[in-house]
């Protein structure tokens, strides 16, 4: 229940002393009927409750669930978005403020219920999540025309589950517009979720080819753009493309979410409440009972436990043609002193270049903790109970990510000497010129420039994302120079983050057939991860990695949140939560939050008042943390 806003009552009072007093006694014998009171939260960044407002006769109509009204609140006129009408008051009527006016149409009442479960989920302000489903221009309010059409379904290129929730695990460097195109239901809507820009832009000319009716709904449209969009979807009987946003998308009908590629994280919002559009999917369809379906390079863990056995896998032969060449360069075997340049990587970048092609190096320079490599066989320090790296204790080795005590002694050959191992970059772009002479080397990350022309491209991940395909220039190599350290990496989702990178490489190099390479540099080239993808195989990656996170009670089989900002209202907020949740910290201005379930963990964090914490400083809380 919302607060209640005093307001007409003291200048109601003297109303009845100007009646006359037979209009005095028709009040009296009649009493007008009482305003209509809808509840409205306002868009404001530091009130997350609703209030309660009457409705003018000539603003009654206008209004529904959703709609976007004026309304003032302490002194200042804001706007917000109706959560209810027609409301029971909590206190006298008369004590109410009137709604101002009517703003714009706002979110149809099913995603402003599905707005109250987000906000649960990942324990951030209504009032983001209503934002993020709200036009960001003024529409007209009122009732869109609906629209029916009915099309033929199209013919899958592999068998598909016909579940409610189902999963195609296809091959990353093949192409899959007949394969979404299948998916969209035959009639209704469907959302269809890309991340990757440029694959969003040519779905959108496949699905018009058919004579669908599509809107694009993406982040990086104009304002004007987006709100036509998202206006125009409001009549229905269309498909919808976008990226993340485009699960909020305010279809009347909607049948069916097609989503891409749930382990890209840039279906994950940045900003704190850090909400996943796989999950406000997921919830959303269920409550529509609308088909989703997932299709990617592997089944994700989470995709895993949506799912079940409703899946399909591509037949070995697509799957094998969908993966480039992957070769695993062992750097145990490479002489001493060689770094970071195989001996190898000289002759093979200059077949490339000679081809005409381009060749791309990776490294995830930043912010890299040093590996233990054992002196005598060269193997990294990995624990044994979940992969993760293994840094140097008191008397003993212990695991970067889930604290486990190890003998400090070799797995592979039993040796106990080990060595401190840091990639060293310092004139790398140099290096690799001297390799391929008379050649144009550029360093690329996040925040470079538009990346000039170039013949060898070297850079953290970022350079996956930023190079442009060339057919005239096509990328025929791509090398990550030192692999292990996205492989024995302590965060929970190492394994999946590091086959996401092969399959960002695989995308740019292309399938089998066009000749390209891709080259991993590795001290452990039979690790699960770089199997999955030489072999074209991620099933196996997806089961082991299941049982990992069962183990350590990570999401999906745990509920995980993590808490960062100024150390006072960390400190604070973690005083709070203790005895609710399991608090690991603070430390550093971080802690992090561990309950059986996700249910129980946003019930804790929805349940404890954090405002006096939040008193102190910034205060961050990420639920299901990405990079932890």
């Amino acid at each position: 229940m919302g607060e209640h806003r005093p307001g007409r009552g003291a200048a109601q009072g003297s109303r009845g002393d100007r009646l006359t007093a037979p209009a005095r006694r028709r009040e009296q014998a009649e009493p007008a009927p009482e305003a209509p009171v809808a509840r409205v939260l306002p868009d404001v960044p530091a009130v997350d409750r609703a209030f309660d407002y009457t409705l003018p006769p000539a603003i009654d109509p206008r209004v529904e669930v959703g709609t976007i009204v004026r309304v003032p609140l302490h002194g200042r006129r804001v706007r917000g978005w109706t959560l209810a009408r027609d409301v029971p008051p909590g206190t006298d009527v008369a004590r109410l403020h009137d709604v101002l006016a009517v703003a714009s149409a706002g979110p149809p009442a099913d995603v402003v219920a599905l707005t109250e479960h987000a906000a649960w989920r990942w324990a951030g302000p209504r009032a983001t999540f209503l934002r993020a489903a709200s036009a960001p221009n003024l529409v007209e309010p009122g009732p869109a025309e609906l629209h029916v059409a009915v099309f033929p379904e199209s013919e899958a290129p592999v068998p598909v589950p016909r579940g409610r929730v189902r999963a195609v695990v296809w091959p990353p460097a093949l192409r899959r517009a007949e394969l979404v195109r299948s998916l969209a239901e035959s009639t209704g809507s469907t959302l269809v979720v890309a991340p990757n820009p440029r694959e969003a832009s040519a779905l959108t000319r496949v699905f018009a080819r058919d004579g669908r009716v599509v809107h694009e709904l993406r982040s990086d449209r104009s304002d004007a753009e987006r709100t036509r969009a998202w206006r125009e979807s409001r009549s229905g009987a269309c498909i919808v493309v976008g990226g993340r946003l485009a699960v909020w998308a305010p279809v009347p009908d909607l049948t069916g979410i097609v989503l891409l590629d749930d382990s890209d994280e840039a279906l994950a919002e940045e900003r704190a409440p850090a909400w996943h559009a796989r999950e406000v999917a997921a919830e959303r369809a269920r409550r529509s009972e609308a088909r989703l379906s997932l299709v990617a390079p592997w089944l994700s863990v989470e995709a895993a436990a949506l799912v079940g056995e409703e899946h399909t896998v591509a037949p070995p032969s697509l799957a094998r043609r969908g993966w480039p060449m992957i070769e695993a360069v062992d750097l145990r075997e490479e002489p001493p002193g060689t770094g970071l340049l195989a001996r190898s990587l000289g002759p093979r970048m200059q077949r490339v270049l000679d081809r005409g092609g381009r060749a791309v190096l990776v490294l995830n320079r930043k912010g890299r903790a040093r590996l233990l490599v054992c002196q005598s066989c060269g193997g990294v320090a990995a624990c044994e109970r979940c992969g993760a790296r293994l840094v140097e204790g008191d008397g003993a080795m212990v695991c970067a990510r889930c604290d486990q005590r190890e003998p400090v002694q070799c797995q592979a050959c039993g040796s106990t000497r080990f060595r401190r191992l840091r990639p060293g970059v310092t004139g790398l772009r140099d290096a690799v010129a001297a390799l391929v002479p008379r050649r144009r080397v550029v360093a690329v990350d996040a925040a470079s420039a538009p990346i000039p022309a170039f013949d060898v491209a070297i850079g953290t991940e970022a350079v996956l994302h930023r190079v442009e395909p060339d057919p005239t220039r096509p990328i025929g190599l791509v090398v990550f120079l030192d692999f292990d350290q996205e492989l024995f990496a302590p965060r929970y989702r190492a394994v999946e983050q590091a086959l996401w990178l092969l399959v960002r490489a695989a995308r740019l190099v292309g399938p089998a057939d066009t000749g390209g390479a891709l080259v991993v540099q590795t001290r452990a080239p039979d690790h699960e991860v770089v199997r999955a993808a030489r072999d074209a195989d991620p099933m196996p990656l997806t089961a082991s990695e299941e049982r990992r996170r069962r183990e350590l009670r990570f999401p999906p089989f745990g509920g995980l949140a993590e808490l960062r900002g100024d150390e006072a209202a960390v400190g604070a907020a973690c005083d709070a939560l203790r005895g609710a949740v399991e608090v690991v910290g603070p430390s550093g201005g971080q802690a992090l939050l561990r309950a059986a379930s996700v249910g129980e963990l946003c019930d804790a964090l929805a349940a404890t008042d954090l405002g006096p914490a939040r008193a102190l400083g910034r205060l961050r809380i990420d639920v299901d943390p990405l990079r932890v």
